[in-house]
């Protein structure tokens, strides 16, 4: 019996920054350090190249059989749960060779090391001896559409907050949803505890870090009383990678499926009803690698829309012209979220 050959692609957003761009393809390299028997391929969905098609026509040329695929994000919002499959399935269905799409990386004891690493760092350079009991810890987010990828930020920040023994917690979120970086610290900071660490919980640079750590200088400045610590964000910690490495190694038993019970495409939540059912689509086809190279800045939230596309959790190909429809979220008026996501 001949065995397959495996190879391993890692799907990202994509970021005008490039920072944020090389990181993640530092992470890839991480991973073919790791994975030393299998091809390890990596692309994007928009703002920059390779697109992912790109990586699977490396891993095709290779003469791979059969494609691991894992998101390379940190919760299952619009893009990991649709977006993605949607590009991977239709190259599948093209080009006749299996891929197996993986899960997110999740609340994981692994990342909740890692993030809790982050901190012990940031505490380690800050000055004074403050303790935890009179430290506020504020977990920011990147924010989307979808609430069930919101509620896990709020539950990785009552594990930090719970593990760490500080005194208070908030969760804030840095476009899409509620609320934003700025009134959220403006709420941390009237509760009067001596510092507050500010950690943004993402993989990667960009613009949306350098708000939050902006964010968190201006309303320093109207409360000096308060020391404001920025936590570094996750990047290539080791434990990220050790996850990274366990979600491509769960398709191979079979361990793939989301956490989808409270899924806003599946079962009727709060608010979102009307999005049970929804087809499975995207719209990346048409703006993949749009914008690489180009210097000009985005409006504000640009780079960190969650387009809210729904799916059947399946993932398979589906082209049958369904009308590409953004479907208004529910708080779009929120007094504290962005003004990009008013209603129409």
């Amino acid at each position: 019996m001949i065995s397959e050959k495996l190879g391993v692609m890692l799907c990202g957003h994509g970021s005008r920054d490039e920072d944020a761009v090389d990181e993640f393809a530092a992470l890839a390299g991480h991973l073919r350090t790791r994975l030393r028997d299998h091809p390890v391929e990596f692309g994007y969905l928009e703002f920059a190249r390779p697109i992912i098609r790109d990586g699977l026509d490396k891993l095709k040329a290779a003469d791979v059989d059969r494609v691991l695929a894992v998101p390379g994000m940190l919760f299952a919002a619009g893009h990991a749960k649709n977006d993605i499959p949607s590009v991977l399935n239709s190259y599948a269905a093209k080009n006749a060779i299996r891929i197996d799409y993986g899960k997110e990386l999740g609340i994981d004891p692994k990342m909740l090391r890692a993030a809790a690493d982050r901190i012990e760092q940031a505490i380690a350079a800050a000055s004074g001896d403050i303790g935890r009991h009179e430290t506020l810890l504020v977990v920011v987010g990147r924010g989307a559409s979808d609430p069930d990828a919101n509620s896990n930020v709020a539950k990785v920040a009552r594990l930090l907050w719970e593990g760490f023994g500080f005194g208070w917690a908030e969760t804030a979120y840095s476009g899409v949803t509620f609320p934003l970086v700025e009134p959220a610290l403006e709420h941390a900071a009237r509760l009067a505890y001596r510092r507050i660490i500010v950690f943004p919980y993402f993989l990667f640079t960009g613009i949306l870090v350098q708000r939050i750590y902006d964010a968190s200088d201006r309303v320093a400045r109207r409360y000096p009383g308060i020391q404001f610590v920025k936590a570094p964000y996750l990047n290539d910690h080791p434990l990220v990678i050790d996850t990274f490495e366990e979600r491509i190694r769960q398709i191979l038993v079979g361990d793939t499926a989301m956490n989808c019970q409270i899924c806003k495409y599946r079962t009727q939540v709060l608010g979102f009803e009307a999005e049970v059912g929804a087809p499975q689509e995207s719209h990346h086809h048409h703006v993949e690698g749009i914008g690489v190279g180009l210097q000009s800045p985005l409006p504000d939230d640009h780079d960190h829309h969650d387009h809210g596309h729904a799916h059947h959790h399946h993932h398979h190909y589906d082209d049958g012209g369904h009308a590409h429809v953004h479907p208004i979220y529910p708080h779009a008026d929120h007094p504290l979220g962005p003004r990009s996501m008013t209603k129409r």
